[in-house]
């Protein structure tokens, strides 16, 4: 059985789990557009100490770039979380309490305890922690570092499930559309019908069942 722990990747600092620090914690997810595979989320809490130059919206960089700044997040934050919601949890909970749940396992995997939490967009996720000031702004995760830093990786693990997936589930092409609903997905979903990490609440998806 898949728990909730199964879906989070987790960086944390030594000490107790849940502890207090300074810094904020940004959070952002990848992934709620596509028609197949996980809505991923991260929080990340930044060091000052080791700043990172680059860190954007994950959108506006090169996989190349955002390749490079993921490793230098994961080895330079005070401490990082990712976390997902599945396809059948996306089905049964529908893609916005979904993402806000992927969000919610991502700091609960956080580890420290973060002064406050700044989410990417209008919607912000139930926290962990009692009294913490969560606020949700669109456009975060070009303006706020930490932000960035969730947003990309959140989309580099992401973009990695989807190449994995893509070797189990051949033919739909994957590694490519990363499971967005591009022209050449639209035809395998045709041609093929849904996969197993198809989103079926998806109506694109839901048709090709139909037909399939």
């Amino acid at each position: 059985m898949t728990t909730s722990a199964d879906r989070v990747r987790t960086r944390t600092p030594t000490g107790v789990p849940g502890h207090a620090c300074a810094g904020h914690a940004g959070v952002d997810e990848a992934g709620r557009g596509p028609l197949a595979g996980p809505v991923v989320a991260a929080a990340v809490v930044l060091d000052p100490a080791r700043p990172i130059a680059g860190l954007a919206d994950s959108k506006k960089l090169t996989a190349r770039a955002r390749e490079r700044l993921a490793e230098q997040v994961r080895a330079d934050a005070l401490a990082w979380a990712v976390a997902w919601a599945d396809p059948a949890e996306i089905d049964a909970l529908n893609i916005l309490q979904a993402s806000l749940l992927a969000m919610h396992r991502a700091l609960l995997g956080l580890g420290p305890r973060p002064a406050r939490v700044l989410v990417d967009g209008v919607h912000a996720p139930r926290v962990p922690w009692p009294g913490i000031d969560v606020a949700a702004r669109p456009g975060a995760d070009g303006s706020d570092a930490a932000v960035g830093a969730a947003s990309i990786l959140a989309k580099v693990h992401r973009d990695a499930w989807m190449v994995a997936a893509d070797a189990r589930f051949p033919g739909w092409g994957f590694a490519g559309h990363k499971g967005y609903p591009t022209r050449a997905h639209a035809t395998a979903l045709a041609e093929l019908g849904p996969s197993p990490i198809h989103r079926f609440s998806f109506a694109p998806v839901r048709n090709a069942a139909r037909v399939a």
